[in-house]
């Protein structure tokens, strides 16, 4: 049934994940059988083909914008995305991770997004590819930045703290804190994200996230690592330690030294639980 005539058109984003997984070994044996190779519209939870011990498994977040068919209700089937992720991306991925000179990473998420956008079909426009080669590291494509990559990798630290503000009488910090207020404090394993801009030429540093970790190590987890923030890191001594002000304390602490080492910071997320992060700076869209 045709949609009302009243009714928008406008451009929209569609986000569609492929899961893929690519075999360890020679590169004949990487794009798996004739059979794995075959079923290129699934989107299995493991991969395609699935594991049997020698498997790595990769994710690749495709992001489309354009105008759905008004009939439809489609800018792109899913099926169709999957298809042409596993036809074209995936076999181009096992291609550059087997190849006697590998790209380094960020120059395999920029020619992942030229391999898709030249198949993808008139219409649904490419804006943003994320490559997962690991649960904790992923490579961000953006069109509107089509020379550089977001690497970003997430670490974790403990440490406990009060939500305390010396500005502030104890009654209104109690009732503005809660329990959180408490004088001996309350522990958090954080979570932290930390994106850095990296170029995707030939030029590019071929092990950013080697550099990146030491520098994540040095700077903010052998610093907050199992400590009381309020009373053993002086950054918070007069600075209520809220996962705000975490996130803006860790991008400070990070930014010269990533700058320096030719990565400049993109944004920091700090999660204090599952449910409540903040980034820094925010980010739009």
């Amino acid at each position: 049934m045709n949609l009302p005539a009243s009714f928008p058109v406008d451009e929209i984003e569609l986000s569609r994940v492929v899961r893929a997984g690519i075999l360890l070994g020679p590169l004949h044996a990487a794009q798996g059988s004739g059979e794995a190779r075959g079923r290129t519209a699934g989107n299995g939870l493991a991969g395609i083909p699935p594991s049997d011990g020698r498997t790595a498994h990769h994710e690749l977040e495709v992001v489309l914008r354009g105008r759905p068919d008004p009939v439809t209700g489609y800018l792109v089937g899913i099926q169709d995305v999957d298809a042409i992720a596993r036809r074209h991306a995936v076999p181009e991925l096992s291609s550059m991770l087997h190849a006697a000179e590998p790209r380094t990473p960020a120059a395999i998420v920029g020619r992942l997004a030229a391999c898709l956008g030249t198949h993808l079909p008139a219409g649904a426009a490419l804006v943003r590819l994320r490559w997962s080669p690991g649960p904790f590291i992923r490579y961000d494509w953006n069109a509107a930045m089509p020379d550089h990559a977001v690497l970003v990798e997430r670490f974790e630290f403990s440490a406990a703290h009060r939500l305390h503000c010396p500005s502030m009488s104890d009654e209104e910090n109690r009732r503005v804190f809660g329990k959180c207020n408490h004088a001996s404090g309350h522990g958090h394993n954080y979570r932290i994200a930390v994106g850095v801009r990296v170029g995707t030429g030939a030029d590019a540093a071929a092990r950013p996230a080697e550099a990146l970790e030491a520098i994540v190590n040095g700077r903010v987890l052998a610093r907050f690592d199992h400590r009381h923030l309020n009373v053993d890191c002086p950054e918070f001594a007069s600075l209520n330690p809220s996962v705000e002000n975490i996130a803006r304390v860790c991008h400070g602490l990070l930014a010269g030294p990533l700058a320096d080492a030719g990565m400049p910071i993109d944004h920091v997320t700090v999660w204090e639980t599952e449910k409540t992060s903040a980034t820094y700076p925010a980010r739009g869209g």
